[in-house]
């Protein structure tokens, strides 16, 4: 999954008070690139209130995201890292530190996206590293598998 995100893509120390306010910013780095419409953000933010905080896959991470057709153009990513953690609700893996939002035009793509999103979040120490990155490109080269230490 080499090059699936970039700088333009990704945002540091965000500040966040709610989970809410945690998936609109890394929404709005989704639109700002193309990659989804305005109306998919209120779609992810809808899918977390009528499911629960599913999308908090592992400590400190949440995976915020919509169907194809809630406003998604073209497969994309982005990231952030929240300055102070919030909490999504998931008592086992809040606070939240490492906010990472994908989207894509159908359900092949949209599978195949996860997948591979799902093999770098399985890396040993790959959370910590992305959630703790002082840079956008220093969280950029991570999620691209560019700096393992």
């Amino acid at each position: 999954m080499t090059d699936w995100i970039s700088t333009n893509t990704t945002a540091v120390a965000v500040t966040a008070q709610t989970w809410q306010e945690a998936v609109r910013a890394v929404g709005r780095l989704l639109v700002a690139a193309g990659a989804a419409e305005p109306c998919y953000i209120d779609a992810m933010l809808r899918t977390v209130e009528e499911l629960g905080p599913y999308v908090v896959l592992a400590p400190g991470l949440a995976l915020p995201h919509a169907r194809p057709e809630d406003g998604a153009l073209e497969v994309g990513f982005a990231a952030i890292t929240l300055a102070k953690g919030v909490n999504f609700g998931n008592p086992d893996n809040d606070p939240v530190r490492l906010v990472i939002a994908f989207c894509a035009p159908d359900p092949n793509s949209h599978l195949h996206s996860l997948t591979q999103l799902a093999r770098r979040l399985g890396e040993a120490g790959f959370i910590e590293r992305a959630a703790s990155a002082q840079s956008m490109q220093e969280l950029t080269d991570i999620l691209n598998g560019e700096k393992e230490n």
